[in-house]
């Protein structure tokens, strides 16, 4: 439509990837070529095509009008670009990620070296936000926008209804994990795929445990727990996967501490801070100078529980940095003065304020999660009423800090904790009922992951 409505009839060429926005192509030129003289260039062979509906969109587009080339025609590829007047650009779409490769990486350069031709993308250009890609006139994008699109990487931007309801777009759901999940290379070595240092114990000592067996379940290679010395000792009792770090000889968290903390946190992706820390005195100045000095060398943090009510008064620490907050309404309240009503909209607009204001995510757990980095704000239903049993809030915390291990930016690892957390109780839930616990919930996170990866 956006071609048929803005340009006379020229000669088209179609690059099309084997994924779905290859398919994407096929199904434009197939239409165009009722119009059209399209010629169709598939960066690969018929048999690479890798999705059923792309498949099938291909053996329709043979039954068109349109020439049909592959990449065993690649030294016919010249003389198609310099005799089309307009390029469409299907070759990799949102769910590539990382540099370039040959093929695409060529095509790319053969592109920007083009001049007199008007080149259109199809849902985002091929490479966005790598070393190299496509620099368009116009993008025609799905749904809305995608992330990194401007008007200097993607030309004109054309944001289209596909059908897609509102609600899509605000609730979290499968969806948001299968895209933004990172799968293990098969050559990659223990401690690529997330390590995670978890700070927590002192007046309490299951919760950190949970924490990172939470964290282990969700993928991270290595999790650490430094403790005070006397927690410590017993943490160690409850798995031999977690790597336990005593702190010095105290009962509690003091400033004693920090230099060991920092220490181990180089060797780590991702800092937890709270889960069962308490709220001494001596504790809460400890987490003070370990947050100021963590994010002073940029560690992704969450913050949750007894961290947060230490951070309460020096909030100002977190600002712009690339940390996850995980507080119930109460805790809300203490972090930001600030008493949240029932009503969603506005708890939703409260929430949305506070992120933007310090440039973070904050994941307020509630009835309906609401999570938000003052850009966008997602809201989570996916969990159920007996997900209120203790624990369950250092399982989310764990699942987030994991993720955030995996190098996802903190608002994708809120969100799709929020998933992963929630569906993951929801499993147990159909076996335990009320009865449910949060090992529970621990337990069915693989179920998750082999469920919707």
């Amino acid at each position: 439509d956006f071609v048929q409505s803005h340009y006379t009839k020229q000669q088209i060429l179609v690059l099309c990837g084997v994924g779905n926005n290859g398919g994407d192509g096929f199904v434009a030129a197939r239409y165009l070529a009722k119009k059209y003289p399209v010629t169709v260039f598939l960066v690969g062979h018929e048999k690479d095509i890798r999705t059923t509906t792309s498949k099938k969109k291909y053996e329709k587009l043979k039954n068109s009008s349109a020439s049909l080339y592959n990449i065993e025609d690649l030294e016919k590829l010249p003389k198609l670009l310099e005799n089309a007047g307009i390029i469409l650009d299907a070759m990799l779409g949102i769910g590539v990620s990382g540099n370039l490769r040959d093929p695409y990486a060529s095509l790319v350069k053969s592109l920007k070296n083009l001049k007199d031709k008007t080149i259109i993308s199809v849902d985002i250009p091929t490479g966005l936000g790598a070393d190299l890609s496509v620099h368009p006139q116009a993008t025609v994008t799905f749904h809305d926008a995608k992330e990194g699109m401007t008007k200097e990487t993607c030309g004109k931007i054309l944001a289209v209804d596909i059908g897609i309801p509102p609600e899509a777009s605000l609730y979290v759901g499968p969806g948001d994990f299968s895209v933004h999940y990172p799968k293990p290379k098969k050559t990659s070595h223990k401690g690529e795929n997330g390590k995670v240092l978890v700070i927590g114990g002192g007046a309490y000592l299951g919760a950190p445990v949970l924490l990172g067996l939470a964290a282990l379940r969700t993928g991270s290679d290595l999790v650490y727990i430094a403790s005070p010395k006397e927690t410590s000792r017993l943490i160690r009792c409850f798995s031999p996967n977690l790597i336990v770090y005593p702190l010095v000889n105290s009962e509690i968290l003091t400033k004693d501490a920090v230099p060991d903390i920092l220490k181990y946190a180089e060797k780590v992706d991702s800092v937890v801070i709270g889960p069962g820390l308490g709220i001494a005195y001596e504790t809460m100045d400890a987490v003070q100078e370990v947050v100021a000095k963590l994010l002073k060398i940029k560690k992704s943090l969450v913050l949750d529980a007894d961290g947060l009510k230490a951070i309460a008064k020096h909030r100002e620490l977190l600002n712009h940095t690339q940390t996850v907050i995980t507080p119930h309404q109460e805790e809300f309240a203490v972090f930001t003065g600030e008493e949240l009503p029932d009503d969603i909209d506005t708890r939703k607009k409260i929430v949305f304020s506070w992120a933007k204001k310090l440039d973070i995510t904050i994941f307020l757990k509630g009835p309906v999660d609401i999570i938000s980095d003052g850009k966008t704000t997602r809201l989570n239903t996916i969990h159920n009423e007996a997900m209120t049993v203790g624990g369950t809030g250092d399982v989310l915390a764990g699942i987030i800090g994991s993720l955030l291990s995996k190098q996802i930016k903190p608002f994708h690892a809120a969100r799709i904790g929020a998933f992963l957390n929630g569906e993951a109780g929801n499993q147990a839930f159909s076996t335990k009922s009320y009865g449910l616990l949060a090992t529970d919930i621990i337990e069915e996170i693989p179920t998750v992951l082999a469920k919707y990866l």
